[in-house]
Formats: structure tokens, sequence, C-alpha cells
């Protein structure tokens, strides 16, 4: 198997923000302004911004353009790929950017379950990137980069147990298991049409991948072999389904619909979509996540009101606040909006799992 080795030293002599207490206990929801280059940390006990990082003040430009996060499970770094700037950065609790790597147009993160690794996709917005997915040892921020033998691999997950990897492509209907020990990657490839594997959710027990279509259904494989995902049918959704997300118990999908300006909420014991959640703010629904007690689901709404369907190779920017949806799972009903910055896009905050 061909791989390219890109082994970058930690960054030095960065640029310090210091925002919230090293023992804040507070739970925090990173979101990626992507056309607005900051970072907006919401408070999840409050549910209100508590500070917004401006990447310019850390060196970087204006077209930085983050894109996606994640978070360690007990909360103590994080991380966020800027798609302009071809890196991926590391910041500790504080907010303080204290390492980086370097590769070519990163989109999709996923962290390791109980492993070293950090996962990176490619950029949507990328016409021709490496068929390579990133793989950065977290402590020191080396990175290697493994083919898979594909072009444009974007939907990017992880099995819980922490030794498969998983990424599709936009351009062509397979998707790839990557061994996170061997770097062995076996590949699946779908009968008919393309429908754009786009964007991955894994169950938390590790039994079913689901991958959201361009096409208005998410795909489900089951993992019974989890180096060899299986197509097992298809559930219908909204129009463009985008980032979805299983509730803590696998019993829910949520997945909000990108075209259609709404949020499927899905009983994956029927297969079934048992609401569908509408309301102000939902606006370009683009990220989702779940805090990290499980009882609010928040989404990020593009609100470019260029086009029903952003397209990130070529839509205007957005020119107004963005909005982070607040959704009570006991009641899927929204319970508050959160003002951001210009264009969110991926969210995250930490699994207790």
């Amino acid at each position: 198997m061909k791989r390219k080795s890109a082994l970058l030293p930690a960054a030095a002599g960065l640029l310090i923000l210091a925002l919230p207490a090293a023992q804040d206990p507070a739970e925090y929801l990173y979101v990626c302004n992507q056309d607005g280059a900051t970072i907006s940390v919401i408070d999840i006990g409050r549910l209100e911004v508590a500070q917004t990082l401006r990447l310019q003040d850390f060196g970087f430009s204006a077209n930085a353009r983050p894109h996606h996060a994640v978070v360690e499970p007990d909360g103590s770094f994080w991380y966020v790929t800027l798609i302009g700037e071809n890196r991926i950065l590391k910041f500790d609790r504080q907010n303080r950017l204290v390492a980086q790597a370097q590769m070519e147009t990163p989109g999709l993160l996923a962290i390791q379950p109980g492993g070293p690794l950090l996962f990176v996709g490619r950029s949507m917005s990328a016409v021709s990137p490496p068929q390579r997915l990133g793989i950065v040892r977290r402590s020191d921020m080396k990175i290697d980069e493994v083919d898979v033998f594909f072009p444009r691999p974007h939907a990017l997950d992880i099995h819980p147990g922490g030794r498969y990897a998983y990424s599709a492509s936009l351009a062509v209907n397979q998707l790839a298991s990557v061994d996170a020990e061997t770097e062995e990657v076996s590949l699946v490839s779908l009968d008919g049409p393309n429908p754009v594997l786009a964007h991955g959710a894994m169950a938390p027990d590790g039994r079913t991948l689901v991958i959201a279509t361009h096409t208005p259904r998410v795909l489900v494989f089951d993992l019974a072999d989890p180096a060899k995902p299986r197509l097992d049918g298809s559930i219908d959704v909204g129009e463009m389904p985008w980032h979805p997300s299983f509730s803590e118990d696998g019993r829910t999908l949520y997945v909000p619909n990108q075209g259609s300006d709404d949020i499927s909420v899905i009983d994956m014991r029927t297969r079934t979509v048992v609401k569908t959640i509408t309301g102000a703010g939902l606006a370009q629904p683009w990220g989702s996540a779940l805090s990290p007690d499980g009882r609010y689901l928040f989404v990020s709404n593009l609100n470019t009101r260029a086009t029903q369907t952003h397209d990130h190779a070529g839509a205007p920017a957005a020119t107004s606040a963005g909005t982070v949806v607040v959704v009570d799972v006991a009641t899927n009903a929204i319970v508050k909006v959160i003002e951001v910055g210009r264009g969110p896009t991926g969210i995250g905050t930490r699994h207790r799992r």
C-alpha cells in the first residue's frame, strides 16, 4: 500500500489567547464560522456564546475557512481544520493554540476512541484533492497519510472500538475501511448511480454506520464485520441531508436537512421518521452534535440566504450571522436559537463514551 508521510513538529512560538480558566467545569461547543474566519465557543450550561476566537489574532488569514471541530473525551484539547490555510490546529481548554499540522484541504475530523490518533478527511470544496486520509498522532501532531484509492474522500467516521476508520467518496460510489493498526484499506463498491456519499454517523454500539447522501435519504450499513461495511437499506428523509448524529443510546438518529430547512428524527428500531423538526433558526442546517449529557441536540445553520443548497465551492459567502439551534431531545422542540458568526459549518463537543 502506497503511503505518503509528512511528519511535522508541534508548533512553537504561537500566539496565546487566555480565555476560560483551567478549572472551569463548563462544557463547551465549538462552532466553525467558515465564512467569517472565527470560532464561536458556546457554554452549553448557559446556552450562550462565551467567547469568539478570531483566527486572524492567531496569525491566520481572513480566508482561513474553519470547517470542522472535535474534542478530546476529557475536554482537555480540541481540534479544528482550516481549509484555507491547509492546517489542522490543536487548542487546549483555555483556547490557546498549542500545535498544528499541515495537510492539503483538510475537512472532517474523527478522534480514535481509546487511541492516540486523529483521522482527517478532505474538504468538499476541493475539486481534486489527494486520494488520502490524514492520520495525526494527537500528542505531538505528527501526521501521516494513507491512500484510500478513490477520488474526493470526504465522509468520515470511526468505529467505537477504535480500530477501523471509514471514509466515502463524493465522486464515485465507494467507501473504505482503514485499519488503524496496519493501515490496510478495504474498499466497498455500491451498485447503481452515485448518490454522493457525503456525511457519516456511527452508532454508539458500533453495529451500524449511516451515511447521508445528496439524495433525500441516508444509507444504512451493517458492521457485523467492522472491516467490511455491508449496505443494509436506506431511510427517506428531507432534502439534502447533511451531518447526522446518533443519540447516546443509539435508538434515535437526527438528520439535519439542508435543502428543506428541517431535522428528521428517526427511530432506528423501525427505521422510520417519527418527527420532522421545523422552526425559527433552521436555515440551511449543516452540522449537528449532542451535548455530553445527551440533553440537547445542537444544529448549526449556514443562513447564506443565497440558495437552498449551499455549494461549498461556488456559493456566495454568508453576509448575515449564522445560528445554532438548540433542540431539547426529550420533546424534540427548539428551545433556543444562538446567533454565531458567518457561515457556521462543523461543530463539536466532547463525548462521554
